[in-house]
Parts: C-alpha cells; structure tokens; sequence
C-alpha cells in the first residue's frame, strides 16, 4: 500500500471510491475545488496496482475571525481495504499538511450522528472531540456531530523534530509518500 498526494488525474477515481464507499456525493467541480485551491492536503491510498482504494479529501476553511484551520470534507477506505489502518494514515497526512502548510491550529468534520465506526475511528483512534450536534446537516434530514481535533500537539512535534537534524530527514510533506505493509 502507497499513500501519497492526490494529484488531478486521481480526481475521477477519487470520485468514484467515493461513490462506492459513502451516501454523501460531490459532483467532480467540487472535487477541483479542492484540488486547485488546497493541493497540498488530499491524499490517496494506492493497493500494488495503483489503485486507489482510499482517499482523504480535505480543505483550509476561510474565516477570518477563527484560528487557521482545515476540514475534512470527505474520507473513504474501500471495504476490502478496511482495518490496514489507511484512515488513519491519510488522516495523519493530511493534518501534517494542514500544519507545516498553513499553520493551522485545528481540524474539523462532521460524522453522521447513525455512523458508529467513523465515530471510533475519529474519537477512539484519532482524538476528535464531539463539539456540537447541527440539526438536519444532511441531505436525507440526518443529523451530524461536528468534531474537532487540536493539532498544536502534532505542531509542537513537528517544531521539536524540526529541531533535532537526526530526525529532520524527510518531513516535506509536498512530496511525502507512505509505503505501508499489508
């Protein structure tokens, strides 16, 4: 398994894991939104052949009156990819991104209120907090927990490890790729 940064021609495939794997879809303008404006923060699963089998689509939000910080619009692992530990992996990239990019202080998603094994990968495995519940977020009239995770921990890591040259050697994140063992 490879994990690496998405790149444009990996939308369409993006899309369609996506449509296999989850009820909430985006049409593919919104999937160049996020590829043109935040590249750096989407990252994909590759199986030996290339395949994607998972992907994390992400953005900065854009309000000024808050602290700098991302959200996950979308995140599917492909069923027969489950449990590998490839959620956690693209999660874990694109918030370093998130960080060393653009220096943001925390990261957001919501999670349909029903979805109890994103709920323990995002509280349990994680650290998402549940901040808030928004009535009706979804198209079908379900409700979502708005969650948050704190990445000052992951920045104070990063400026430590940043420090120390012997652990230094390779967190460019813009050109990171993570081979995993399956």
């Amino acid at each position: 398994m490879n994990i690496r940064c998405a790149r444009p021609e990996d939308l369409l495939n993006m899309q369609h894991c996506n449509l296999l794997c989850l009820p909430e879809n985006y049409q593919m303008k919104y999937y160049f939104y996020h590829a043109l404006s935040w590249p750096q923060l989407s990252y994909v699963a590759e199986d030996e052949t290339g395949r994607i089998v998972g992907y994390v689509l992400a953005k900065m939000e854009e309000d000024p009156d808050d602290a700098p910080h991302g959200h996950i619009t979308s995140l599917a692992v492909r069923r027969t990819h489950r449990r590998l530990g490839l959620a956690q992996k693209l999660m874990d990239q694109s918030s370093k991104a998130m960080v060393e990019v653009f220096g943001a202080k925390y990261v957001s998603l919501h999670v349909r209120v029903s979805n109890r094994a994103a709920l323990h990968l995002y509280e349990s495995t994680l650290g998402f907090k549940k901040e808030d519940v928004e009535a009706k977020y979804y198209a079908d009239g379900e409700d979502a927990y708005a969650m948050k995770k704190d990445l000052t921990p992951l920045a104070e890591h990063l400026l430590q490890k940043s420090k120390d040259p012997a652990k230094a050697k390779n967190t460019n994140t813009s050109s990171t790729t993570t081979s995993i063992a399956a």
